[in-house]
């Protein structure tokens, strides 16, 4: 690609005013841009704990759109799509990263709001067949706290989606890869601690750390190289690196955005994380949703703030060939 823009449209945080690099535009620049003549709360953006990025590739003058991710809630992605100007009847296709709901509660709007803008074509929708077992997390005292369940391909097909279920690579709108399963590599990776999984309401909860439906994607910047895009890294972001680097040989790694989930239960593997990933010869990292403040002071402390910027609602990042 000659160019990849990344809108930011859901992530937890909102930051504004804190300086960055050429490339980036600050949220409240961007409503400006986009026709913002009075700063108030009802002209902002919200944050929401969840990820959702649109992603923009142009080539030889022709630009494609892919939705990463919807987020968690309906109204995260009307409010900050609005503001934002996205073009949701630019967006071709959409994949969701993994079964959990804060990436995909907010894809039904999203796919409402494509399909009002595109003349009411269904969406190709990227689905892994893992995700649609009910999830939860077990609690101290043993019992287990459920979560959200992702809908059914029959019921994302009843939304206006076009769902593709595989758990194979593919090449979406033209030139973004979508993943495969990944594979552990390292040793200290080992999914979502807690995490458990049933078939049925009457069924037991089973063990289900691994998180084997976790996909990435990734786009090939020419001349400069591969941006990785992991929405949540359960299977860690070192492990994403390797196999984004096993699926195209001989292209560098230019940058890694999204969540690297190193908050929580995976704050212990904040050091060999941080440490692993200056082997990949990042120029840039972009930090985002659940990557937690412990381990993005790491990463800054360790790469250096011209290697290290935060993603936030409402940034856009733009890299050019």
């Amino acid at each position: 690609m000659d160019r990849i823009e990344i809108t930011t449209l859901i992530d937890n945080v909102t930051d504004s005013l804190s300086s960055t690099p050429s490339f980036v535009t600050r949220e409240w620049v961007w409503l400006q841009q986009k026709g913002m003549k009075r700063v108030a709360g009802g002209s902002l953006c919200c944050a929401n704990h969840g990820l959702a990025l649109v992603i923009t590739v142009e080539a030889a003058g022709e630009r494609r759109s892919v939705l990463f991710d919807g987020g968690p809630v309906d109204y995260a992605v009307e409010r900050n799509g609005t503001r934002l100007g996205v073009d949701f009847g630019a967006i071709e296709e959409m994949v969701l990263s993994h079964g959990h709901w804060d990436h995909a509660g907010g894809l039904p709007q999203a796919i409402a709001m494509t399909r009002a803008a595109n003349g009411g074509r269904a969406v190709p929708l990227h689905l892994h067949p893992g995700m649609f077992r009910e999830r939860g997390s077990r609690q101290p005292d043993g019992g287990v706290l459920p979560m959200d369940r992702v809908p059914a391909p029959a019921e994302w097909a009843a939304m206006g989606a076009d769902p593709q279920v595989s758990r194979e690579p593919a090449v979406i709108a033209g030139h973004v890869l979508v993943s495969g399963e990944i594979p552990r590599v390292t040793a200290y990776e080992v999914g979502l601690p807690g995490q458990v999984a049933r078939d049925a309401e009457d069924a037991p909860w089973q063990p289900d750390e691994w998180l084997h439906d976790e996909r990435f994607v990734a786009v090939n910047l020419r001349g400069k190289g591969l941006v990785v895009f992991s929405a949540c890294s359960h299977t860690g972001i070192v492990n994403v690196l390797h196999e984004a680097r096993r699926l195209m040989p001989g292209v560098p790694l230019l940058a890694a955005m999204g969540g690297f989930h190193l908050s929580g239960t995976n704050e212990r593997i904040i050091p060999q994380t941080v440490a692993d990933l200056g082997g990949f010869g990042l120029r840039w990292m972009f930090p985002s949703h659940c990557t937690g403040w412990r381990a993005l002071n790491a990463l800054e402390r360790a790469y250096g703030d011209a290697v290290v910027v935060p993603g936030a609602v409402g940034k856009t990042f733009v890299l050019e060939a």
